[in-house]
């Protein structure tokens, strides 16, 4: 995938009966189907039978099982409740009878109410001023690990931008916080908001568990580690434009029992908070 047309493409399903949809799967450089993409696909079919405007402001999930890359996904969906402000639909993914992952969304007419917001960094580094993961595969791809480079290698349809790039080479125990910058390649103009917010949800899936990784950098990294989503919840506050960069803010409260804990805040570059993130993966030591 090249553009965020392609994305589109693997995003939108094939409807197979009233409640029941069918999709593909295109490869992140992971042997098995990416997390971001089963998320943004069930929020799809959940979106297919909502039917009164309302807009997805919260979703909760699990992953049971990896997905097959070369087998199609089905997605059943559950209407659980269509009440007078609020719809709730269950989703369940399966492949060859087996379910793979559990999805939980709400959605909500738009009402007015009171507002306020936590505040986007002041200082952080502009996008303008950083280099993305091409430009790291460009400049230092025969240095990279063999992992990393194959990793970066991957055509997406998305451009990564993180305001700091730590050192593979350098087995050193960073912070539990990243930030970086995302960017959708390709024209976003006529995109309405649930779409906007299937391309968001599949983004949010990337980088969130490396920031728990961080502050065992001395002895962890992918290579040593079996890592997986467990689950993966996610909350929409506001409408917003895909043209420009969204900084994702990231931070690791906690790793223990083999899991790593990480949250997030999406913000535009104006500051306007649009989606909060939170994700606990398994973080397994390879002996």
């Amino acid at each position: 995938m090249t553009s965020v047309n392609d994305l589109l493409d693997i995003l939108i399903l094939e409807q197979l009966s009233e409640n029941e949809f069918e999709g593909t799967s295109e490869t992140v450089g992971s042997p098995n189907v990416f997390g971001g993409q089963v998320l943004a696909q069930a929020i799809n079919a959940a979106y297919r039978t909502i039917t009164n405007n309302r807009v997805l402001h919260s979703m909760h999930s699990y992953f049971l099982e990896a997905g097959n890359l070369s087998l199609p996904i089905r997605y059943q969906v559950s209407i659980m409740r269509d009440g007078g402000s609020f719809s709730v639909r269950r989703v369940t993914a399966s492949q060859n009878g087996t379910v793979i992952f559990i999805l939980s969304a709400s959605f909500h007419k738009d009402e007015k109410g009171y507002e306020h917001q936590i505040q986007m960094e002041p200082n952080v580094a502009q996008p303008e001023d950083l280099m993305s993961w091409s430009d790291l595969l460009e400049q230092f791809g025969e240095m990279l690990p063999k992992k990393t480079k194959t990793f970066l290698e991957i055509p997406r349809p998305v451009e990564f931008k993180p305001t700091q790039i730590p050192n593979p080479f350098e087995k050193k125990n960073l912070p539990p916080y990243a930030d970086i910058w995302f960017k959708l390649k390709g024209d976003t103009s006529s995109l309405d908001l649930p779409t906007k917010q299937k391309i968001l949800t599949y983004i949010s899936d990337y980088n969130i568990l490396s920031v728990a990784i961080q502050p065992h950098a001395s002895k962890a990294h992918w290579g040593n580690l079996q890592t997986a989503s467990l689950d993966h919840s996610m909350w929409y506050f506001r409408d917003f434009d895909l043209d420009d960069w969204l900084l994702f803010s990231l931070e690791s409260p906690s790793t223990s029992n083999a899991r790593g804990f990480a949250k997030g805040h999406i913000f535009t570059r104006d500051g306007k908070l649009v989606a909060s993130v939170a994700q606990e993966g398994l973080m397994r030591p390879i002996v």
